[in-house]
């Protein structure tokens, strides 16, 4: 073999040693939206638990995605599929995560409305707490088959089952109440919550990992007030934003980059792709992007115009305005588009008849299974499950 050749051999092995060197030490997170497939959480007669956790979760990787390729993003699930407890942790045990986190949304039996965020670390309770959060998402346990096997007896429903919890590895232990820490000062902040502090407590999800690990709980869906907050696409973006600088916050340090800058609430613009919606309820406008109209602005065509309610489909947002033949728009014909909060926003279809709307809308789900129904009225934004409830009655008027 010739001296060039050699060298030429010598210079590859050494770039494949060199990437293989990255690969192995590149810095890993595991996300895990918490629930899903026949596992809903906690829910309300009209939002589930799982989709809110599912939405924050996508919207948190998405921007480590974008803006840190020095991180390798793992989630325990991108869909609405049904994922173990013991299997979570294993996702990111299998991967030598440097950093797990997992999202759920918190839920009270009371009738008294609860607010705030928190975030939990691995550990046991006070024992003159009320039932504990952990209990309440650990009774996912039962669904599973033979958890007895995979979690060594214990019994969500029995108080002394919590006993046979430990820290599995105290090492971990001040890392990840500091990364409970970050989450909620970031994410308070910046989501405007209400800060419930970092709390410990017995979960399964957190019993077996092995890196800083934490769980947060987002906020109350059984609040109105707060199930309202938790199922807007952009507070989901803002909670995922959040979570996301606290992330890299906790890099830095843990990674000789102390001193580096964190991104600001002031840097957050919305993710493009669109939040996951809960499964359509049949004839009932389930999708509800605002509550309060718009009031400044205006749209143009006529039928937008018109001094009657029209309905039209929302399928895409996007941060730059599409060009026509965009293969984001997947072939989408007399598609329309909007400029709104800095965003631009696509729909399709303009019409007064709520049900030619809702068709059109089954006949792109296929394309866009995010896509959901808006309403205006004399150019303005409605509320379009008002406005839905609206042309109900009108049209029980003129059937009498």
């Amino acid at each position: 073999m010739g001296l060039r050749r050699i060298v030429a051999l010598l210079i590859l092995l050494s770039c494949f040693a060199v990437d293989f060197a990255i690969a192995k030490h590149r810095y890993t997170l595991v996300i895990d939206a918490g629930h899903g497939g026949k596992d809903a959480g906690a829910c309300t007669r009209r939002s589930k638990e799982k989709t809110i956790n599912l939405n924050v979760a996508l919207a948190f990787g998405r921007y480590v995605e974008r803006n840190c390729p020095d991180v390798r993003v793992i989630y325990t699930r991108k869909t609405d599929v049904f994922i173990p407890l013991h299997e979570r942790a294993a996702i990111a045990n299998r991967n030598k995560a440097d950093v797990f986190i997992s999202i759920h949304t918190n839920s009270v039996a009371s009738k008294r409305p609860i607010s705030g965020m928190e975030t939990y670390t691995m550990g046991i309770r006070r024992s003159d707490e009320k039932l504990s959060a952990a209990q309440r998402e650990n009774n996912v346990v039962l669904i599973e088959d033979n958890y007895r096997q995979h979690y060594a007896g214990y019994d969500p429903r029995s108080p002394e089952s919590m006993l046979i919890f430990q820290v599995m590895n105290e090492k971990n232990m001040a890392a990840s109440v500091e990364l409970a820490q970050l989450i909620q000062k970031y994410t308070c902040s910046t989501a405007r919550r209400i800060n419930k502090g970092v709390k410990q407590d017995a979960f399964l999800v957190l019993r077996e990992t092995s890196m800083p690990a934490c769980l947060v709980e987002l906020g109350y869906i059984t609040t109105p007030a707060e199930e309202a907050f938790l199922t807007s696409k952009k507070n989901a973006d803002r909670m995922g934003f959040g979570i996301y600088q606290a992330f890299v916050a906790f890099k830095n340090k843990h990674s000789g980059k102390g001193h580096a800058a964190v991104p600001t609430a002031e840097q957050f613009v919305e993710t493009e792709e669109p939040a996951v919606e809960e499964p359509e309820v049949a004839e009932e406008p389930a999708y509800v992007e605002e509550s309060r109209p718009s009031k400044s602005r205006k749209r143009s065509g006529n039928a937008s115009s018109s001094s009657k309610t029209i309905f039209k489909v929302q399928f895409l947002t996007s941060n730059r305005k599409l060009k026509a033949k965009d293969s984001r728009l997947k072939g989408l014909k007399n598609v329309d588009c909007h400029k709104e909060g800095g965003v631009w926003k696509y729909t399709i279809g303009a019409s007064s008849d709520y049900n030619e709307i809702y068709r059109l809308r089954k006949k792109i789900l296929g394309k866009f299974p995010q896509a959901f129904i808006i309403a205006y009225r004399n150019g303005e934004k409605v509320d379009p499950g008002k406005a839905y409830q609206n042309y109900k009655s009108k049209k029980k008027k003129r059937k009498k």
